[in-house]
């Protein structure tokens, strides 16, 4: 399994996080993708990924919620670390540093995905219109780099296709993260170009309509992902997400298609991979 989404570089994780990453590879787990909030937390997930290169994947984008009035700079700031990621946050202190330094250095992988990115009118409406301008420059980044984008939608849907509307026809791809929307939008984001779902703890809530919502649409557009900390999947809905949980995600799907969970894990790790291309 592949869990394309999870912010487990996060201070909720300091105190256990090698036994999650232990708990994760053993519910089946063989990646897990970084998505990134701001520039302040660059550091703390380039460290985790560091530690694991051929486990973490590091994504890099600006989240909607932390779009402000100074966002250009953030902008700024973070598009910089395309080209200094292998050095920041990472200078040698100790000698286990050092050689954590040194195998980032002469990895060949750089951020495999712009992300978190997107819209969220859900907590406030204050800088919608930075919020758009910002996703949209990001977009351009991933064209520009050839890379996939992580969208984050939050009452938001229609501002979000209609800022993508200038990227229609072109090679934009990526995932809705943490999709939970209608029938109706998720054939306009499959429709729109070559985007996949993002499906999480969301499926399993008992006062979501995902599972009928996805009866409708092609196993071979979704990921799976947990977005650890958050949406904890039932029965554990209330404390803290992590991924070896995306194994209830996979559960759950597998009763919603009518496969077995080998299945599911297989068609949505090679969706995953598809995207992202990890080999390349």
């Amino acid at each position: 399994m592949i869990d394309t989404h999870a912010h487990i570089y996060l201070e909720e994780f300091d105190e256990d996080i090698s036994e999650a990453i232990l708990r994760a590879k053993a519910a089946g787990v063989e990646k897990i993708i970084l998505p990134n909030i701001d520039s302040k937390s660059i550091e703390r997930m380039l460290n985790l990924q560091a530690q694991q290169p051929d486990f973490f994947y590091a994504a890099i984008g600006l989240h909607p919620t932390e779009v402000k009035e100074n966002y250009r700079d953030e902008l700024r700031k973070i598009e910089n670390k395309f080209d200094s990621v292998r050095h920041c946050g990472l200078e040698p202190q100790s000698p286990e540093k050092q050689q954590i330094l040194k195998q980032v250095q002469n990895d060949e992988k750089n951020f495999i995905a712009v992300g978190e990115i997107g819209i969220d009118l859900y907590w406030d409406k204050t800088f919608e219109n930075e919020q758009i301008r910002a996703f949209q420059i990001q977009c351009e980044w991933a064209l520009k780099r050839n890379l996939p984008v992580i969208i984050h939608v939050r009452n938001s849907f229609d501002e979000t296709m209609n800022a993508l509307k200038p990227f229609k026809n072109s090679n934009l791809r990526g995932i809705f993260h943490s999709f939970g929307g209608s029938i109706e939008q998720a054939n306009e984001i499959l429709n729109f170009g070559d985007f996949y779902l993002g499906i999480n703890g969301i499926v399993t809530f008992k006062n979501s309509n995902l599972a009928d919502v996805l009866q409708k649409i092609p196993l071979q557009r979704i990921v799976t992902e947990t977005d650890a900390p958050y949406l904890t999947p039932v029965p554990h809905r209330g404390k803290r997400n992590e991924p070896s949980y995306i194994s209830l995600v996979v559960k759950k799907l597998s009763e919603i298609y009518q496969l077995s969970e080998n299945q599911i894990d297989t068609v949505t790790t090679e969706n995953a991979e598809k995207l992202f291309q990890f080999t390349i």
